[in-house]
């Protein structure tokens, strides 16, 4: 059976071509079926327009927090993203909310209008709850995204003072290590500087020593003994300079090398510490920052997208049968009919009360049932009537030659 012979050639009173494609799209993304929405009146058609709307506008939705997370969670933290990243994420937005959609497009279709009425009872809530669950949890996910793209500018302010005290912190343990190590090397040649000074020192008093005895100051001026030993004593303390010079030559230029490196070293870990302080503007990130700043706006956004997620399966819920539903039953019916499946009703007392309870009858695996087991009866009595003939033919022997069937032994 197909819908034109459901409809014996009746079609709908008005042009179903002046519907707008955009009319029929909704009524698409809400699953439900064209053909008889065109031979149904105008509520049930607004009703399932409204319908797929609300689904739409849900896919809509999860391609833009899909782009907010990927965007957020996978661009550079520096710079422009490049060409290919661009691609890719509108790419995965575009993937993510076809996928949100055709779920809720399958939940929203799958959901049945219960008693038929407005009224919503706890049977009905009862078995939408698996279905309530899913779009709870798809709220959850598509709202996280969106608040961080509604709270850009807080969130962008809130991270930036997070990580100037990250970065003070951060610059506070690099100086103060790297400022014990330099002073370390500081004191190894303030202590080299020291020595040589000593030495120094020794040598400009053999040196004025020297010279006073030359010029007289100290004695008789001239070259005699004493001017000689005191030559001897200059000369000596200019050989302990210039020993000390060479044997410290390369330790304190090891230790002005170790001072440069220390310096870059600790340049370069400021520079980094600035960039961890700065990177830490994540999807995780950016989440917590959201949920610290934006008070009842956070919980506001997210009853939103619960309002939109869930909308429609209350909204179907508290539907009342229309033509639509009806001519779609009683399609279906016929369909099962034709198909040789039958819904019957029983009516049980129970512990509670009355029992209502539907059994489906399939006529085509019953009619093939029937014939197997008849032909297994009829088998099991052709068998039956052949062992029977066999036994009275044996008896007959028996009777005529009975030592046929008998052998006796012999000792």
């Amino acid at each position: 059976m197909n819908h034109s012979d459901y409809f014996n050639g009746y079609e709908p009173k008005f042009d179903p071509k002046s519907v707008h494609w955009i009319t029929r799209m909704l009524w698409w993304c809400a699953g439900a079926d064209t053909y008889f929405l065109l031979r149904s009146p105008k509520q049930d058609r607004v009703k399932y327009a409204g319908i797929g709307g609300i689904v739409l506008a849900t896919g809509v939705l999860a391609a833009v927090s899909g782009w907010v997370a990927f965007t957020t969670g996978f661009g550079p933290k520096l710079g422009e993203p490049s060409l290919y990243f661009r691609a890719g994420s509108v790419t995965f937005a575009i993937l993510w909310g076809l996928m949100i959609f055709n779920l809720d497009r399958f939940i929203v279709s799958s959901t049945g209008k219960g008693d038929g009425t407005d009224k919503m009872t706890w049977p009905e809530l009862r078995n939408a709850f698996p279905r309530i669950l899913i779009a709870i949890v798809l709220g959850v996910v598509m709202s996280s995204p969106l608040e961080i793209l509604v709270l850009k500018p807080e969130i962008d302010a809130k991270l930036d003072e997070t990580a100037k005290v990250d970065r003070d912190r951060l610059d506070a343990l690099t100086n103060q290590r790297f400022k014990k190590m330099i002073a370390q090397i500081d004191i190894d040649l303030q202590k080299i500087e020291s020595d040589r000074k000593v030495l120094i020192d020794n040598q400009l008093n053999a040196e004025k020593e020297y010279i006073d005895q030359m010029q007289g100051r100290a004695g008789n001026a001239g070259y005699g003994p004493r001017a000689k030993q005191l030559e001897l004593l200059k000369n000596e303390k200019i050989a302990l300079v210039n020993s000390f010079d060479a044997k410290t030559k390369n330790q304190i230029e090891n230790l002005k090398l170790r001072r440069e490196e220390q310096i870059n070293d600790q340049a370069i870990e400021l520079a980094q510490n600035k960039r961890t302080a700065e990177g830490n503007d994540g999807l995780l990130a950016r989440i917590k920052a959201s949920h610290e700043i934006g008070g009842l706006v956070t919980y506001f956004l997210m009853a939103l997208i619960f309002s939109i997620e869930m909308g429609p399966i209350f909204f179907k819920m508290m539907m009342n049968k229309g033509a639509y539903d009806y001519m779609v039953e009683n399609f279906n019916l016929k369909q099962n009919i034709e198909n040789g499946i039958i819904r019957e009703e029983h009516l049980y007392e129970g512990k509670d009360g009355a029992l209502l309870m539907e059994k489906y009858r399939y006529l085509q695996v019953e009619a093939i049932q029937k014939e197997k087991e008849d032909a297994l009866a009829a088998q099991k009595e052709l068998s039956a009537h052949i062992v029977g003939n066999w036994k009275n033919a044996q008896l007959k022997k028996l009777g005529d030659r009975p030592e046929d069937f008998y052998k006796s032994e012999k000792v």
